[in-house]
């Protein structure tokens, strides 16, 4: 077996290991890089030389680079420069209702941005290289609990139909956290005066961007985490980062939930390549997170998708069922709009089995499957005994394993029921029992394991 397949192997195994500790789906945030793999789409930079050069108001994008440092300043001068063009010569090359005061002047470059990427992005996998087909039906049976992306382009609302696209301010306007949805962090092709590209742009972002990192941190502490299409270096990346690394873990400690995707072109079968990578943020720190480098990409989505705690969600039933719970809550019984039995439900506060009823959802195949005694994620354990992450809790099972040669998770016991349906684990969940015997163990005080 050659040093590549072993690493293949090593990786193969963390990422079944981290989706098994942590028994949820794992979230994408997906960069330019996928775009431009699977039908090459430009990134930044390629795209606002392509928009220069269809622009004879525009120089050549070197003359950008020389003469702007920021890449949002680009962008700016760019769209003033189609404005211009638009209000001369080019008159006839954009839309007549973009010709309003509604508008601001760089409508007209993010016209033909939207024009432009709309043009080059597939409808349907059929539409994409064959070579790439396999990767791309494999990367849809993820099922992925929500996608991030600062791509424009609509290709991920393509892959995942079931999924909804939440561009712009709409992100601001999310009144629950929701599964199945595509987070167009930079705005979409579909809603153009969205789209994140000049100065102006950024500096709105900025401003409303605490909501946005707190929605990511929740993320990013309870999820697998696996970024695709984004270099070590990418800005995007450094400042999602810098804005939670804190969070994330204390400095210098390995953040075990992230992985970066490196992509390669030529992958040297008895080379030896990282396992983790070194980030250097913009506020002087610096991350340690996982690394995966290929340079096919079937392997990483088939583990992905091999050990999924969920088997084939439904994202708009899920959804749907969040809503409806949002707005029971929020809106209808405050405001009486519903009839509510709170003889029933005072009896759910004491009787959990009695909840499923209220949801018309309890009839299970195999009742056994499920036990209520244990109503603890092991982040939730976690945050009993005193951690922000589930890793740490893990550590002191593990910990137990190591000292007293017993593997709680191995059977069903007083502190762990593992929920199956037929032979594939669904989740894992944990007891009181489990709290109070971490916390002992936490804290060096004596304990006694009995299964």
């Amino acid at each position: 077996m050659s040093n590549y397949s072993i690493y293949q192997e090593n990786v193969k195994a963390d990422i079944l290991n981290l989706i098994e500790v942590m028994e949820c789906l794992p979230i994408l945030f997906i960069g330019s890089g996928i775009s431009k793999r699977y039908f090459e789409a430009p990134n930044w930079d390629e795209l606002l030389t392509i928009m220069a050069d269809q622009n004879p108001f525009c120089r050549q994008y070197a003359y950008y680079k020389q003469n702007y440092i920021k890449k949002s300043s680009i962008g700016s001068q760019i769209a003033k420069e189609y404005s211009d063009w638009a209000w001369g010569d080019g008159n006839d090359f954009f839309d007549k209702s973009l010709y309003s005061e509604d508008y601001k002047l760089d409508v007209f470059l993010k016209y033909k941005i939207a024009e432009y990427l709309k043009g080059i992005t597939p409808s349907e996998i059929e539409e994409v290289a064959s070579k790439h087909q396999k990767e791309l039906k494999l990367l849809q049976q993820i099922s992925p609990h929500a996608i991030i992306t600062t791509n424009y382009d609509t290709f991920l609302q393509m892959l995942f139909p079931e999924y909804e696209a939440i561009i712009g301010q709409q992100i601001l306007r999310t009144q629950y956290q929701s599964i199945g949805e595509i987070f167009k962090i930079h705005g979409c092709v579909s809603s153009m005066k969205d789209i994140i590209l000049t100065e102006e742009d950024y500096d709105e972002f900025i401003k409303r961007k605490k909501y946005l990192t707190a929605k990511l941190l929740t993320y990013f502490l309870e999820h697998p985490i696996f970024i695709f299409g984004y270099s070590v270096t990418d800005s995007n990346i450094k400042a999602i980062l810098s804005d939670i690394d804190e969070i994330l873990v204390t400095e210098g400690e390995l953040v075990p939930n992230i992985f970066l995707v490196e992509y390669r072109k030529n992958i040297d079968e008895n080379a030896n390549y990282p396992s983790e990578r070194l980030i250097n943020l913009e506020n002087g720190k610096s991350l340690r997170i996982k690394t995966i480098v290929a340079k096919d990409f079937d392997w990483i989505y088939e583990t992905m998708a091999t050990d999924c705690p969920i088997e084939k969600v439904n994202p708009k039933l899920l959804r749907a069922l969040l809503s409806r719970t949002y707005e029971l809550i929020r809106t209808d019984v405050p405001r009486r709009t519903v009839e509510i039995d709170y003889a029933e439900l005072r009896s759910a506060l004491h009787d959990k089995s009695e909840i499923g009823k209220i949801y018309g959802i309890t009839t299970l195949t195999n009742p056994s499957a499920f036990n209520l005694s244990y109503p603890y994620s092991l982040t939730d354990v976690g945050k009993a005994i005193g951690y922000n992450n589930w890793h740490s809790a893990n550590d002191l099972i593990e910990e137990i394993k190591r000292k007293d040669g017993v593997c709680i998770k191995e059977s069903d016991n007083k502190y762990h029921i593992a929920i199956m349906n037929g032979d594939t684990l669904v989740a894992r969940k944990y007891s009181e029992e489990m709290v109070s015997l971490l916390k002992k163990v936490k804290n060096n005080e004596p304990y006694n394991v009995e299964l």
